[in-house]
């Protein structure tokens, strides 16, 4: 099983890695640390003034802040999707599942659906023992021949 800061340190050491596989663990522990994040980021734009609730107007401190989050969010793209496409693999899927996905989200009703299969997605367990993006990251000497048995 992969811990916490293992995940997130998996996350950013294979920022454009769309080989192998992600186990489920990894994937949702990434999400909840991104999650983590905005929420951290979220709490200090109102704590420290970021926006003036009577007049609706963003401060420049809420600028700065905006465009902290702007440029994490730019540097979370390529990793996001890359992980998705190591959770697809995962479960013996192919990777441009992901481009089917990111399409139907430009249209009404399927974006819906298409939200729903991706969190469908990331809940399967993966497949186990090898397949044919590498091994099982659960027990990546499944398959392999046992020589002393």
């Amino acid at each position: 099983m992969v811990s916490f800061p293992d995940a997130v340190k998996m996350f950013f050491s294979r920022y454009v890695d769309f080989q192998g596989r992600s186990t489920r663990a990894e994937y949702w522990w990434v999400y909840l640390f991104n999650l983590i994040i905005f929420g951290v980021w979220a709490i200090l734009f109102f704590v420290l003034g970021g926006i003036n609730m009577r007049t609706e107007e963003v401060s420049p401190l809420g600028f700065i802040l905006i465009a902290l989050v702007a440029i994490y969010v730019l540097a979370i793209i390529i990793p996001g999707i890359a992980l998705f496409i190591r959770r697809l693999h995962d479960i013996n899927q192919t990777g441009w599942i992901y481009l089917g996905l990111v399409a139907a989200n430009f249209v009404p009703v399927l974006n819906m659906i298409a939200g729903i299969a991706a969190i469908v997605i990331a809940c399967i367990p993966g497949t186990k023992g090898p397949n044919k993006y590498g091994p099982d990251p659960l027990n990546p000497t499944a398959g392999a021949a046992d020589t002393f048995v």
